[in-house]
This record gives structure tokens, sequence and C-alpha cells, in this order.
């Protein structure tokens, strides 16, 4: 008995020892090396990794003495940003690496939003290419310029959905749409990180700005949000979490409050939604002082704010210095604990090993590669191909465009001769001055085939505080201080002379951007008066608009023969506007963001819903006691997804491969495309879906597909997608993700106003 006592009691420890064993932890070479660092690291140094500060005040010379060399070598900070030259990024990793006691290497981030030196159109005119691979191929050589100069974290993709044109944000984002702004934000991530942080040309990317920055109130910057939580699900959360989905290394907190909490200490967002529900395993950092300015939101002192970020899920704080200074007083009093700083810590420490640091800290900085990869001739020429893509035409009436190389052309505006304002704003590391004006754009195309005249024929603006509060960053439109009439006067006298006008007219760069809000949609009224003369002539007037939003262009669309949306298209913009304008590329762009036909109309989008009281398809006459304006049509000057074309594509009938869907088997629709112009040209199809019936209201159409084909003249193509019940799911009222059975519409065409549909069942077992 006594035998069989112990027989069973070894083999129950036996079975224990293995299960135990089976259990244990496997660690990871990084989790080992990570654990072993910190485990050497003081409280000081710790808290120095979540340290972001800027490089203001740095210049090689300075290295030995500045004050944030002297941090470096304490080991107080954790990175720098937006330093712009290897060899000064090289003198300070030295510090870090050799003077510092542990050695740990920082990291150096820059604004490389759209381009580095290669610089691709603004983010809003590179979303209206709807090409998923392009994108991602500017992020990939962004990443690889960048990185040639010691760059290796950009603050790249913003992905905020922006309803509002008043926000002068929107440029740098990519538009209104929750679906193809998720699509968006994955390429740009692949683009960035590749498959291996390890390697030299690929950076760290960060999302931004989590969460909803991109729907203030009133459309002014930094200022408050409200919305629904059903709202935040379904149309503004998905880019972001698109961006989680592919890996994004790191997140950026936006300025606003949620919920009545600044997204800076908010627990919920930081915390429940990124890691908990999304599974977010990288590092999130502040925006530019966002700690700091929890103190004018009334959210206590510095110490409280920094305590608050760091237990919501901060982990690095950019400038403000707060996790610097206060953290070790919040420790001892016990308002955060150990256990919050090692976590973020961690977090910093496991990027830099994912990007080699540890093993070389130089590994960024050869300095070979500058000269090979950063605005080589190959990497310019595909931006111009990318700028030619994006540009949009609005209006051609009897086929002014695409022009002759021939006779003689005029180019007026203050647009049309100013190569520092084509890289358009957020746009840090380009290289303004050798950018493609659009005068020397057309020069280069018609050589010595046509005679090419200039006159800029107004500023930006009568207002000399206005222009100069829209061209800052040295983009200067060198304003002239004459008389406006004599400036006019002598455009006038020019465009005379010439069989076509090309009317270089709207925004300056940084007219649109970070703190660029704007009450008046319109072209500035110095240009408007200018091409209301320029119309007067009686001659072909085409309208090259320079905008980083959607403007209000009633007038312009009423007078003007054609209008072609060039946004701000990068270093190349010149030739490639050019390239349009001269019919060597046909315009295939298509608007992401829906333009307006008064301010008044704003926030304005394709994918309302109905009211109770919806109004009727009236032709824009006012009905009493229905959802509309007494002095304004409801629907838009253009609407989102809208592009001409040089030729003309017609599509046949939504054809269904079934009428019923079900949680396992998918649906084909299919539409027959057909090219029947005089061009060769490319046509994006757009699919949407409705949802008639829901337990939430539901928008009166939502994107769901597109792909962008090519065809030649007299060609047809059958386009077909496949419709499953992830194409059909939403967030309900109780935030679960799911398909109500009912009857859905779809719709195919080419652009969201398209009534061309069919109809199907979704059956749930």
């Amino acid at each position: 008995m006594k035998f069989k006592t112990l027989l069973l009691l070894f083999l129950f420890s036996a079975v224990v020892f293995s299960q135990k064993k089976a259990t244990k932890k496997i660690v990871s070479p990084k989790e080992k090396f990570v654990s072993e660092l910190m485990a050497k690291m003081t409280l000081d140094e710790k808290i120095g990794q979540l340290n972001l500060p800027g490089s203001d005040d740095f210049v090689t010379g300075q290295a030995k003495n500045s004050n944030i060399a002297q941090k470096i070598r304490e080991g107080k900070v954790g990175g720098l940003f937006n330093i712009k030259s290897l060899q000064k990024i090289k003198d300070v990793q030295k510090i870090a690496v050799e003077n510092s006691r542990l050695k740990i290497p920082l990291i150096f981030g820059m604004d490389v939003i759209h381009g580095y030196e290669t610089t691709f159109p603004i983010p809003l005119g590179l979303s209206c290419t709807w090409d998923m691979k392009l994108i991602e191929r500017s992020a990939q050589i962004a990443a690889k310029e960048a990185s040639a100069d010691g760059i290796n974290w950009t603050f790249s993709p913003m992905v905020d959905i922006c309803r509002d044109a008043r926000w002068g944000r929107i440029a740098e984002g990519s538009g209104e749409d929750p679906y193809l702004g998720s699509m968006i934000a994955k390429a740009m991530v692949q683009g960035y990180q590749g498959n291996d942080l390890s390697k030299n040309n690929t950076i760290l990317s960060c999302v931004k700005h989590f969460a909803l920055y991109g729907a203030p109130e009133a459309g002014r910057d930094y200022n408050t949000v409200d919305m629904s939580k059903i709202r935040m699900y379904n149309d503004y959360f998905p880019p972001y979490k698109a961006a989680v989905d592919a890996g994004t290394a790191s997140v950026m907190a936006s300025f606003n409050e949620i919920d009545g909490i600044p997204a800076t200490a908010n627990k919920w967002l930081m915390t429940d939604v990124l890691r908990k529900q999304w599974g977010f395993k990288g590092f999130v950092v502040t925006d530019y002082t966002g700690i700091n300015e929890m103190i004018d939101h009334g959210m206590g002192d510095l110490q409280q704010v920094s305590s608050l970020a760091l237990k919501a899920g901060i982990d690095m704080d950019m400038v403000g210095e707060g996790f610097l200074t206060t953290l070790k007083k919040s420790l001892s009093e016990g308002k955060i604990s150990i256990k919050d700083i090692d976590d973020s810590v961690r977090l910093i420490l496991n990027a830099k090993y994912d990007l080699g640091l540890f093993t070389d800290p130089y590994r960024y900085l050869d300095e070979q590669r500058p000269s090979k990869d950063i605005f080589t001739k190959e990497n310019r020429n595909e931006a111009r191909q990318m700028a030619s893509q994006s540009l949009v035409l609005l209006k051609n009436n009897d086929k002014t465009l695409p022009l002759k190389k021939a006779g003689v052309i005029a180019v007026v505006g203050p647009l049309g001769n100013n190569s520092m304002n084509m890289t358009g704003t957020w746009s840090v590391a380009s290289v303004h001055e050798k950018s493609v004006s659009l005068l020397s754009g057309i020069k280069n195309a018609v050589g010595n085939n046509a005679t090419v005249l200039y006159a800029k024929g107004s500023n930006l603006d009568y207002d000399a505080t206005f222009e100069n509060n829209a061209t800052m960053f040295s983009k200067s439109l060198d304003r002239d201080e004459r008389n406006p009439e004599v400036i006019r006067a002598e455009a006038i006298a020019i465009a005379k002379q010439a069989d076509v006008i090309i009317a270089a007219l709207g925004e300056s760069a940084e007219l649109s951007g970070e703190c660029s809000s704007r009450t008046n949609l319109a072209i500035p009224q110095a240009q408007k008066d200018l091409l209301n003369e320029l119309l007067k002539l009686g001659k072909p007037v085409v309208l090259t608009l320079f905008t980083g939003r959607p403007l209000v262009l009633i007038d312009e669309d009423k007078n003007v023969p054609a209008i072609l949306n060039v946004w701000f298209a990068g270093s190349e913009a010149g030739d490639a506007i050019a390239d349009v304008l001269f019919g060597d590329v046909n315009p295939s762009g298509k608007l992401t963001t829906t333009f307006p036909r008064s301010v008044g109309q704003v926030p304005i989008y394709y994918a309302q819903k109905n009211t109770g009281r919806p109004i009727a398809n009236n032709e824009g006459k006012f009905e009493k006691f229905r959802s509309n304006y007494i002095d304004e049509r409801n629907e838009p000057l253009y609407p989102f997804g809208y592009g001409l074309s040089y030729t003309t594509f017609t599509y046949g009938k939504v054809l269904l491969s079934s009428n019923t869907i079900t949680s396992k088997a998918k649906l084909k629709a299919s539409v027959d495309v057909t090219n029947n112009g005089n061009y060769d040209g490319k046509e994006i199809v757009q699919l949407y879906i409705r949802d008639l019936v829901g337990s939430v209201t539901r928008p009166v159409k939502e994107l769901k597909g597109f792909q962008k084909i090519d065809l030649k003249k007299g060609e047809t193509k059958t386009v077909v997608f496949e419709i499953g019940i992830d194409e059909l799911k939403f967030y309900n009222s109780d935030l679960k993700f799911v398909a109500e059975a009912g009857k859905f519409e779809v719709f195919i065409g080419t652009n969201s106003t398209t009534q061309n549909k069919a109809e199907f069942n979704l059956v749930t077992e």
C-alpha cells in the first residue's frame, strides 16, 4: 500500500512537472535582451527613454556642449526628431552610444509625410489616384530616401477622416471615406516598414492622430471633438485599426478631447481600444507638447497630466519633458507604479531592437547612400508619374483640353512661376527651389513648338497680412507691392497676345495644412477678380487649381471652360501638370472628398443618412418641412468619387451571380465598362452598398470596393466584384460588428452619385 502511494505521488509529481515544463514561456532573443538591459537601468535612465525632445537647438558643432547633448550623455533622451543631415545625426548618435553609461542608441524621427527630398503630391492629392500599389511605392521611396539620411522613424501616415473642408489638415489625410482611408493606411504602413524593419532602407511608421482629430467643431484646428461611439467605430476608427492590423510600429495621440478627456490622457482610447480590442503591440507617442497642453484643457498641473498620460497608455513624451521632470516624484508619491514606467520603456527598447540599432547603431548612417538614394532621377520620374495620376479634371467644356503644343500660351497667376509652393504643406525635407514650377513644366513640354508668356496678374490676396500667414516656412509668393490694378493690367496685356490662357490660381501651400483653418472656402478675391478679367477676353481659359482642400467653385464652374485640380503635386509638379494639360497623360484622378457648393453645407459627405423627412429629387427647389436649405441646394458641386477624363466611359447594367448571400456563400457583382471616346484611358470603377433596413440607421451609400482599369478606345471590359458578409458588417448600438439579415442594394458606377444598381438579400442561419 505504501509503495502504491509513493508511486502515485511520483506519477502525480511527474505530471505536474511536465505540465509546468510544457507551459514554461519561451523567451525570444529580443525579450531576453531588453529584460537584461532594463535590469541594468536606473530609474532616471528608464524615464529618459520616454523623452523625445525636439532638435531645434542642436546643430553640428554644439554636439559636445549643448544642453541636449548633456541630457543624452546622462541617458535622459530616447530619441530626437527633425534633424536633417546624416552628419548631424551621426554626431548625436555617437554621443549616445559612446558617451552614455549604457550606450543605448537613439531613434531619429521626422515628418516625412509625402516624400523626403523627392516629394509626392500632398496626401489628399495622392489619395485621388485610388492606386494602392502606387501609394505604397511612394512610402517605400520616402523610406529609402529618409533612411539614407539617417532617419528611422516617420510621423506618418495621417489617417484622420475629415468631412469638413474648413479644417486645414484635410490636406494631410486621405479624405472622407473609411473604406478607402483604410486601404491607404495599410498601403502606407507597408511602404514605410516593408517586411523587415532591420533593413536599413525601412523606417518605423507612426499612424496619427489617434483619434478623431479630423472632426473638430467649427472646422477649427485643435478644437473639441464630440461624437457618438457608434460613429467613431463605423466612420472614424477604421483607418487607424487598418494601420494597426498592418503592423504600424507606433501611434501618435491627437490633440483633441474624446468624451471630455483629452486623447493624451484617455485610457479608454489608448489602452482599452488600441491595445485590448485591437491588439496593438507598439509604442504611443504624444503630439508636440501634447501632455503640457492638457493643463489648458483643465486636467491639472504638469505633474498631474504627466501621470494621467502615462497611466492612460502614453509611452513617449514629445518635447514637453513632463515625463522627464515629474515621473520620479509621482512614483515616490504612489501616483504611478514602476510597472507603468517599465511597460513603456520596454516598448521603446523593443522598437530600437527591431530597427537593429543595438546590433549596429550606425546602420542608418552610411555616407555613401545619400548621393545614390536621395532625389535621384529615378525617384523623380516616379514622382512625376504619381503626380500626373493624382490630378482631377473637374470640368472640360467643348474639349478645351488637351491643349496643342503650338501657338501662343499665356500662363497667368501667382502660382504660375513659383517653385517654392509646388510641394504643398508638410514638406519639411523638400528642397523647394528644386521643384518644377508650372511655367517651367509647360516650357519643357512645348519646347520650340510654341511661345509661352507669363504674368503674375495678382498677389495671393489683397490682404498682405492674410498672405503672410499663408506663405510661411520659406514658401513666399514674392508679394508684388504695386497697385493691384497695375499688376492685373500687365497680365491682361500678356493674355491678349495668347491663343489660350492657363490661369494658375488657388491656395498657397500653407493656406491649407496645420493651423490653416478657413471660414471662406473661395479662391481669394484678388485672384477671382483676375480670373474674371481673363474670361472677358473671350479666349479659352484653363484653370489649373492649386489647393489642399475642397474649395467653393460655383462661379468658376459656371464660367470657366476647363478646370484641372492639380492639388500640390510635389517636386515634379510642373512637368506632371504639363503632361496632363497637353494630353501626354489622360487624367484619371477621382475626388476622395466632396466639394461643397457653399461653406454653409459643411460638413458634407456622400455617406449621409436619410432623415425622416428626406428631400425628394426636385432639382434643387425648396420644399417646406423637408430637410433642405432655403438658400442653397442640398447636393454638392462635385461629389465623392468624381473626376472626368479626355475620353468617355459608359456602364452596362449591374449583374449579380445570385440574389441571395449567406454568411458562407458570396455573390459576384459585375458590370461592363466601355471606353467609347477617342483616347485610351483609366477608369476607377466604384462599388457602393446600401443596407436598406437595419437595427440602427444606415448610410444611403457606402464604398465597399473599387478597381482601376485601363481601357483602350473602343474597348469593353467586364469588371467583377465579390461581395461577402464582411462587406455588409457594421457596428451596431452595442458596438458589436455584425451583419443583419435583409435587403441590400449594390451600386456600381463612375462616382458616388451613380444609380446603376441591383438588389440582393442576406439570409442568416
